[in-house]
């Protein structure tokens, strides 16, 4: 029966192995169409810049400018480290041949950035946050890259950007990059969540997981509990009944597409809410929570500002922070009750 059995077996993982990121786009979209071109052509340029990333962060501590800090401050007010400075040229850089992306918005820059020979045929807008967690590289702990794929409307000739104001649904694609043990792409275009697996000896992005469904209701919940003091009522109010109740457990590792990551196969909620003086919260919309939150929706999951889904919030300007609420829909409903429950409260005055 196993020898009867073997071809078979063989058979699907030599499928497998040969399931790339360009060949798994394609077949999602059962089109050789110039959109699915298109698409599959973006997720290849990503793809590129999570390969040359993964390689600079694995000679970090033997190769110069790749720990440490600039002494620098971007836009948000942050001190930029040397690998947020690579990360974000290596995106840039792989897209200016593309003839794909006319701009590119990014955390670490104020305005986006324009590829004008791009711009005459260009179609489409990459937001991205080049490394998501920068604080854990110099203790060589998970860091990860975010990305969102909207298509333009209209010309943009002031450079204003206007038509990026507009909510998470307009997204075509989103994903990120996970830089661990090993490199992870997990990405969708909106056909279900899928994940690959960088094979160093080929130097491809191998599909590892297809379909991703986030549990129900899972048992990790992932917070800063170092905060706990800064936060509204409400949320420690969730904080002390999750303390007090069995089957919960607490991960944070301080970056947000790692304790995602891990939310995404495991189920539970990651939390990054608005303090008292910072109501807003620190994560920006449009690179990290809109397109996290179009992962999670095709997941099964959610992601919530903790009053309204982050796929409904509309941004005010392309650097919007939100407070974020993501993971199984059981979990970031529960969270959502004490906020709601706060209110009614306050309401009722």
């Amino acid at each position: 029966m196993a020898d009867e059995n073997r071809p078979l077996a063989q058979e699907r993982a030599l499928d497998r192995d040969c399931t790339t990121l360009s060949r798994h786009v394609f077949q999602q979209l059962q089109s050789f169409s110039a959109d699915a071109q298109d698409l599959s052509s973006l997720m290849n340029r990503i793809a590129l810049a999570g390969k040359l990333i993964s390689r600079h962060l694995s000679r970090a501590g033997i190769m110069a400018n790749v720990l440490g800090f600039t002494g620098e401050v971007n836009v948000q007010g942050e001190s930029v480290k040397k690998m947020d400075v690579y990360a974000n040229d290596v995106f840039i850089s792989v897209f200016k041949q593309s003839g794909l992306v006319c701009r590119l918005a990014s955390e670490e820059m104020e305005k986006p950035y324009y590829i004008p020979e791009n711009c005459p045929i260009g179609r489409y807008t990459l937001l991205y946050d080049p490394i998501d967690g920068s604080s854990n590289i110099d203790s060589n702990l998970n860091v990860g890259s975010i990305f969102s794929i909207r298509q333009q409307e209209g010309v943009d000739e002031d450079g204003s950007a206007q038509d990026l104001l507009q909510n998470g649904r307009k997204q075509i694609a989103a994903g990120y990059i996970l830089y661990g043990p090993s490199t992870m792409l997990v990405y969708s275009i909106g056909l279900g969540v899928h994940s690959f697996t960088l094979d160093p000896s080929l130097g491809e992005f191998i599909l590892s997981s297809e379909n991703i469904q986030i549990p129900q209701h899972g048992p990790i919940y992932s917070v800063n509990e170092g905060n706990f003091w800064q936060w509204e009522e409400s949320i420690r109010d969730y904080i002390r009944y999750v303390h007090r109740h069995e089957g919960y457990t607490a991960r944070y590792g301080g970056a947000l597409v790692g304790d995602f990551h891990r939310i995404l196969f495991q189920g539970g909620v990651f939390l990054y809410p608005g303090t008292l003086k910072q109501p807003q919260g620190k994560l920006r919309l449009l690179y990290e929570a809109a397109p996290l939150a179009f992962l999670a929706q095709q997941a099964g999951g959610r992601a919530s500002t903790g009053t309204q889904d982050i796929l409904d919030a509309v941004p005010d300007k392309i650097h919007a922070r939100t407070p974020l609420f993501i993971g199984s829909k059981d979990d970031v409903a529960l969270v959502e009750s004490f906020i709601t429950e706060r209110i009614k409260e306050g309401a009722r005055g």
